[in-house]
């Protein structure tokens, strides 16, 4: 069924796609981030801290709360809450950076996204605020003396909201065109007592003036004559400095904010308070942190002639007793005189057409918990689209910024990554912690959105393969603390999930999307096999590749004397983009037979990886452990000393993603690249043979394990005693919770939830707790299997039951899944031990999406707005709903 928002999703116009231009692009973070750190010593947290945020003008971005900006962040809108309480204006959330924490960075706020459209014509979010002073010492002094071993220390605990004396802000935009949008405000009163609190919408443009120095009109924002009852706000930004890297002319022209006339307005610039940071004088009148000193300290520091860059409109409300009061605005091209009429009909009607796309997605959804789970992570994904701006050749050379910049710098990071410049749309792993794209995350990001927005998710794959970001050499960028980091290569494996599914979902096969993605990857693979393959054997490194501290050393720096890596899962990623790209290949060969050259190349290469692994006539090394049944890395000394890391973990599972097949009647379909292969077979079998198995004498297996060896492998994977959880699969072996190893004074043992040591990240570990993404590997992996073997017995449990690759797969979705649904007693396993988010009717259908989980009670761990990978939940209700019928 096409509904009025995929109609929408449908109308595509250029250059600026108008139902996506207005979105929620500004981020809940800019301050200590990589972007904005011109320090000497690349230490982004301390250059940049929070208490700058609210007086310091950004370079590459803008903040907020609940923010929404348009599509090139000239002009953002975003909420200021005061309590009359807290010392600074509530304008962005609070959060502890990585040295702060005792496990990592994370924000310690409480905020959801409850509701949102892919062309965000209707958004809702909520936003939790206590009535008491916001603890920010008390939350960084208690986790600064807490160690590895404690839990962390959250919002929550400190009590603020145990008697309810909190606001529920709930905050909703509503197109009521292209360039309308209608925004509601309801500010519930939690507690049993009157409460106040000020409301402040904020109008600003983006400072991308800051560099030209004399002679420069600035754009314009100012009071205007309304119609009664009505305050009006005009942005014009004529004088807006053009964006010289766009191929065309970018212009807002004038945008009107409506508002009440019950609150009062206020005007400043977006500049920075260099005087209160730096003791630098300034020839500025009027800075970035007036409002707070106006509305917090009462001091008269805005422009009196009501016009800046930046205004907001201030409004004091007290709430009574567990009732709530609602603030209307709009925002839009044209000047209205009356433009608070029938407004809640606009909200009434794109929410209805919200329900309306929803219920299209999740007919085969059954259950209405799931249903919501589904529809909050959505919103999560879409609210987390944000903007990524960055010149890395500005940003190196200090971008104009009037105070000393070290020539250091510019050897701290990136400085091979000169030619990246973006002005995208982003999913972003994490709106608050992650103000970045990150390319492991992202792949994962893409697939959540299939279900909402197929061009949106193939966007996201294409534009890390654009020349603007991969680099000459075939680089995909990892991340941007270093762009020169290595991320596992999967963007082959989703750049096909996405073909295959617009392919099945709308009948729509396409080939230029995999086509001109596929050349891209030739150039990342060969990439991979030229600096990844040290000494030319098909045996991978890769170093970090997303495991965070999943091993005794950090593999992200070089071993001392010369000894190298033999990481078993950088080899099982290469074997994997192998089959990937050897199935695009023969799937674009159906227009071109061009393509089918290309495919053997893949086969071949795929059978060198595994035969390296598997001890090949060039090899004497076998990374498969025989009498442990498991895949094991190993430090290889320049004397031929080879020592074994017998730890089990994800490293030895990744080599079972790199399965698929072919069957005979299919590989006849393609004559030179069946030629080829058969020829493999029969003049290669020494290498075939660790490689290839034949399942009933019509289908090849592509394995780097025989199906002997395969049984041996699940009965760790499918055993509660190793990697099986209650909630998913389990990063490294219950195993390891009675026998560490040690290597080198360093020691690694089953934590089910935060890591005890850390030797890479903070909170970001790889011990015990369960992942979204490498779990979802594992099931698609095992659902591509089914497809083989049907319902035949795999292997039998330690009862002596059968199990079979359909039900394995079956019951790992259900799990991660379970982490989210209610229990029979309607506690959820992802709020862990928190009675009021279990029981609290105003928290406890309220979702949180974390970046792990706790690997025996499913309890979430690390950063609480992950919604990046985690967003995977939705897309496997999706998967499992479609697949109840099938079996």
């Amino acid at each position: 069924m096409k509904t009025k928002e995929h109609k929408r999703l449908e109308k595509i116009t250029k250059p600026v796609n108008l139902w996506k231009k207005w979105g929620p692009y500004l981020s809940e973070r800019c301050w200590g981030t990589v972007r904005e750190d011109y320090s000497e010593n690349g230490n982004a947290w301390d250059y940049f801290p929070f208490e700058h945020a609210h007086k310091r003008a950004y370079k590459w971005g803008e903040d907020g709360i609940a923010g929404i900006s348009d599509r090139y962040q000239v002009l953002c809108f975003s909420f200021a809450f005061w309590n009359k309480k807290d010392p600074i204006l509530k304008e962005r959330y609070f959060g502890l950076t990585s040295n702060e924490g005792n496990h990592g960075e994370d924000v310690k706020e409480y905020y959801y996204y409850l509701d949102a459209t892919p062309t965000h014509s209707y958004l809702k979010c909520l936003y939790k605020y206590p009535f008491e002073e916001f603890p920010y010492d008390l939350l960084r002094e208690e986790n600064k003396k807490r160690t590895s071993a404690d839990r962390e220390f959250e919002l929550i605990d400190t009590k603020i909201f145990d008697e309810d004396k909190y606001f529920d802000i709930f905050i909703e935009y509503a197109k009521n065109a292209e360039e309308d949008l209608c925004i509601k405000v309801e500010i519930f009163n939690r507690s049993d007592i009157e409460n106040s609190i000020h409301i402040i919408p904020q109008l600003w443009f983006r400072n991308t003036w800051f560099h030209i120095k004399d002679n420069q009109k600035y754009p314009i924002i100012e009071k205007s004559k309304a119609a009664k009852q009505n305050i009006c706000i005009t942005a014009d930004d004529d004088n807006f400095p053009k964006f010289k890297n766009l191929p065309f002319d970018y212009k807002l022209n004038k945008r009107y904010l409506y508002g009440s006339d019950c609150g009062e307005c206020y005007f400043t610039d977006n500049e920075t308070n260099t005087k209160s940071i730096w003791n630098i004088d300034s020839n500025k009148k009027f800075f970035k942190d007036a409002f707070h000193r106006k509305i917090v300290n009462n001091e008269d520091v805005v422009n009196p002639e009501n016009k800046g860059t930046k205004a907001c409109i201030d409004y004091e409300i007290k709430v009574p007793p567990k009732i709530s009061k609602v603030l209307y605005f709009r925002l839009c091209d044209s000047f209205l005189d009356h433009p608070f009429q029938d407004i809640e009909k606009v909200f009434k009607k794109r929410k209805k057409e919200a329900d309306e796309f929803y219920s299209s997605i999740q007919d085969s959804v059954q259950s209405e918990d799931e249903k919501n789970i589904q529809r909050q992570a959505f919103a999560g994904m879409i609210w987390s689209k944000q903007i990524y701006l960055f010149d890395v050749i500005k940003w190196l050379e200090g971008n104009g910024i009037d105070h000393n910049i070290s020539e250091k710098r510019s050897q701290i990071r990136n400085n091979h990554w000169r030619h990246l410049n973006s002005m995208r749309i982003f999913s972003m792993p994490d709106k608050w912690e992650y103000p970045w794209f990150a390319a492991w995350d992202l792949a994962f990001q893409s697939l959540a959105f299939l279900p909402l927005d197929i061009e949106f998710a193939k966007m996201q794959i294409w534009q890390l393969l654009f020349d603007q970001f991969l680099h000459p050499n075939g680089q995909v960028p990892a991340y941007e603390w270093e762009f020169g980091d290595v991320n596992p290569p999967i963007q082959a494996f989703t750049a096909l999930k996405i073909f295959n599914y617009e392919k099945d979902k709308n009948k729509k096969a396409d080939y230029r999307f995999l086509e001109k993605c596929f050349h891209k990857m030739l150039l990342n693979f060969s990439w991979w096999v030229n600096k990844v393959d040290v000494n030319g054997n098909n045996v991978f490194e890769g170093g970090f590749l997303g495991l965070d501290n999943i091993t005794v050393i950090d593999r992200s720096k070089k071993l001392p004397d010369g000894a190298l890596l033999d990481q078993t899962d950088g080899s099982g990623w290469m074997g994997m983009f192998c089959l990937n790209m050897m199935k695009i290949a023969l799937i674009l060969s159906d227009k071109n037979s061009i393509y089918e050259s290309l495919a053997t190349k893949f086969f071949e290469h795929y059978v060198y990886i595994g035969a390296a692994m598997r001890k090949g006539n060039w090899r004497n090394y076998d990374t498969w452990d025989e009498v442990d049944g498991w895949f094991y890395s190993s430090i290889n000394y320049q004397d031929n000393k080879r020592v074994k890391l017998k730890i089990r973990s994800l490293v030895g599972i990744i080599p079972f993603f790199a399965h698929d097949f072919i069957s005979k009647t299919d590989l006849e379909k393609y004559p030179e690249f069946s030629s080829n292969f058969k020829w493999f077979l029969n003049n290669r079998s020494d290498l075939i043979s660790k490689t290839i198995n034949v399942y009933n004498d019509s289908i090849y297996v592509f394995s780097f394990m025989s199906e002997k060896e395969l049984r041996n492998f699940f009965n760790y994977l499918w055993s509660e005693d190793e990697f099986k959880s209650q909630y998913g699969l389990r990063s490294i072996s219950k195993y390891h919770e009675k026998y560490p190893f040690s290597f080198c004074d360093h020691h690694i043992r089953y934590e089910p939830g935060e890591s005890l040591e850390k030797i890479k990240g903070g909170n970001s570990n790889w011990r015990g707790p369960i992942w979204f993404p490498t779990t979802y590997l594992l099931i698609s992996t095992l659902e591509s299997l089914a497809c083989v073997y049907k319902d035949e017995e795999v292997f039998k449990d330690k009862n002596g039951s059968s199990i079979t690759y359909s039900e394995m797969s079956r019951y790992f979705a259900k799990a991660l899944i379970s982490i989210f649904t209610k229990k029979d007693d309607e506690s959820r396993a992802v709020f862990g031990d928190y009675l009021k988010m279990q029981t609290d009717p105003h928290f406890k259908d309220y979702l949180l999406f974390f970046e792990h989980y706790h690997g025996d009670t499913g309890r979430g761990l690390g950063a609480s707005h992950q919604t990046g990978w985690s967003g995977l939940v939705a897309k496997l209700i999706e998967e499992q709903s479609l697949q109840s019928d099938k079996y």
